[in-house]
């Protein structure tokens, strides 16, 4: 039986004149990850992309990967693997019986719609459905009941130009835009759980991520070191690629400690940080910062704390998470599979020399003078000729 992946666009049928370019940047991604894969024809029409094997005697895993890859691509609203017969309504009721039963396996109700794409089609889109709902039931008999209102799964039979396609239960995609739409994000990658999920938000809405992060070796170990590095393998899940860059903090860490109030470690900190972080966008002509902060989620997230961080930075900085509770975070940590790799106990750099009684209200003025009792300019210096940078691919030989 003849199979292929339907994938439905989202957002992208509001674009207008400028469609045709996103769906380039669809097909590009597809034809990517299915170079890894095996040989598929992929295309677009009326609103999907079909991936369609090539070798109809493909093996079962590699369509089956090809079908995981797929929801791993931003920009499609819904995923689904169809069965393809000729059009007329004895093929139709042939393939149907054939394929859709084992997909209402266990299921107690279920719905049969159709859509008539090819107004040619002797029958309506209501008379397909009703004979097609009507094969499935003499093939099923008593084990499944119609269901128009709630059904457990709906079965879809598409009538289109070239064939007609059959299908049960369409997953959900993975939303949002296509990767490269809306340019690139440097994105702030600690170790913690909350980094790795704002990167993926805005790898969903069309950005390119690079990553930057701070390391303070001894005090943070190498493990330390190659969590991150794995969280970035992860998330690559989802862009493809990463670039990792890295920047060592343990100087100004050790200058901050002797030198300035125990309150404002991490305010001081977090702003070296920031201005580090600008600095390397605009090295890489990276347009904006992305980190994981939460309002109020701890003592250096609170609003006054960030707008003395965002003193220091003169593009824009997102905060995708800004407006979510620790589970809806977890949540998304979950799905995209970066959790388990976030909650290993290897230490970060914003945890050495924490204060005991952060500021939680800091005034400005009194930020910048702590940062006077130090060469500030000489230990962003420092710093920066630390840097160096690990290239990470989706598919690494």
């Amino acid at each position: 039986m003849k199979k292929v992946i339907l994938c439905k666009y989202g957002e992208i049928v509001l674009k207008g004149a400028n469609k045709s370019r996103f769906e380039s940047m669809l097909l590009k991604e597809l034809r990517r990850r299915a170079a890894r894969v095996g040989e598929f024809k992929i295309y677009y029409a009326q609103s999907t992309v079909y991936v369609e094997p090539i070798d109809p005697d493909m093996p079962e895993s590699d369509f089956e990967e090809m079908y995981t890859q797929t929801k791993k691509v931003f920009g499609f609203a819904g995923v689904t693997v169809a069965a393809c017969a000729e059009k007329n309504m004895e093929d139709i009721l042939r393939v149907t019986k054939e394929y859709i039963p084992e997909k209402l396996a266990g299921v107690k109700t279920f719905r049969c719609v159709a859509k008539r794409s090819d107004k040619k089609f002797s029958l309506s889109s209501p008379e397909i459905a009703a004979e097609a709902g009507g094969a499935i039931l003499s093939v099923m008999h008593k084990n499944i009941k119609v269901d128009l209102h709630n059904p457990e799964v709906e079965v879809r039979v598409e009538v289109r130009e070239k064939e007609a396609y059959i299908h049960a239960g369409q997953e959900k995609g993975a939303g949002g835009n296509p990767l490269g739409s809306a340019g690139r994000g440097l994105l702030l990658l600690s170790g913690g759980i909350d980094s790795p999920v704002a990167g993926f938000m805005m790898a969903k809405r069309g950005m390119y991520i690079d990553a930057l992060h701070f390391e303070s070796f001894p005090y943070t170990s190498e493990r330390a070191r190659e969590k991150v590095l794995q969280l970035a393998r992860e998330l690559t899940e989802y862009t493809g690629r990463i670039r990792v860059h890295v920047i060592s903090l343990t100087h100004i860490q050790e200058v901050l400690r002797d030198n300035c109030d125990e309150d404002y470690f991490t305010l001081l900190l977090r702003r070296f940080m920031m201005e580090l972080a600008v600095r390397l966008a605009k090295e890489y002509e990276i347009p904006a910062i992305i980190t994981g902060e939460s309002l109020g989620q701890v003592a250096s997230q609170t609003l006054q704390a960030l707008c003395v961080t965002d003193a220091v930075a003169d593009i824009p900085v997102f905060r995708p998470c800004i407006g979510m509770d620790k589970d809806e975070i977890v949540a998304i940590s979950r799905k995209i599979g970066t959790f388990e790799t976030s909650i290993l106990p290897y230490e970060d750099c914003c945890t050495v020399f924490t204060p005991r009684h952060p500021r939680t209200k800091p005034m400005i003025e009194k930020v910048v003078a702590q940062e006077e009792k130090i060469d500030r300019a000489a230990l962003l210096e420092e710093a920066w000729d630390s840097r160096y940078s690990v290239v990470i691919h989706q598919f690494e030989d």
